[in-house]
């Protein structure tokens, strides 16, 4: 003889549904926290990069740019622009903006210094080596 879903069974299915999720949550952090050190290239850490982290910030350059994937899209995206240019195209283009080319975009010149410019190259070398799972999908940015 057939009962039918009883309320047991209903408790049953809830606590032993939550203890899964919780169970399955628990090995994704566990998970996610094991990869995380490895990706972040933090090991690769200095007082240039930190520098130059600052200088981004401050010259506001997420503003226009995105890195990694964050930020605005008005400027192409730098993430691997260390990797697509070289250090010294970067100090060079830096230097000569703005361009004023007709019907462009314009960067404007921060006026920085070589000591500055080497500072903000570093951080650029440094998000570069972050392990993005190959973002951006392409060289190009």
């Amino acid at each position: 003889m057939s009962r039918g879903f009883t309320s047991q069974m209903a408790r049953n299915i809830f606590y032993g549904g939550t203890l899964f999720f919780v169970l399955l949550f628990a090995a994704l952090i566990f998970d996610t926290e094991q990869r995380i050190p490895k990706r972040s290239n933090a090991g690769e850490l200095t007082p240039a990069v930190v520098r130059g982290k600052h200088i981004w910030e401050t010259r506001n350059c997420i503003g226009c740019h995105t890195l990694l994937g964050e930020g605005a899209y008005f400027a192409p995206e730098l993430g691997n622009v260390y990797k697509r240019r070289g250090p010294d195209f970067i100090k060079a283009w830096i230097k000569a903006q703005p361009t004023g080319a007709p019907g462009r975009r314009q960067m404007p010149n921060f006026q920085l210094d070589d000591k500055q410019l080497n500072d903000l190259v570093e951080f650029l070398r440094w998000t570069n080596g972050v392990d993005t799972e190959k973002w951006p999908p392409n060289i190009e940015g």
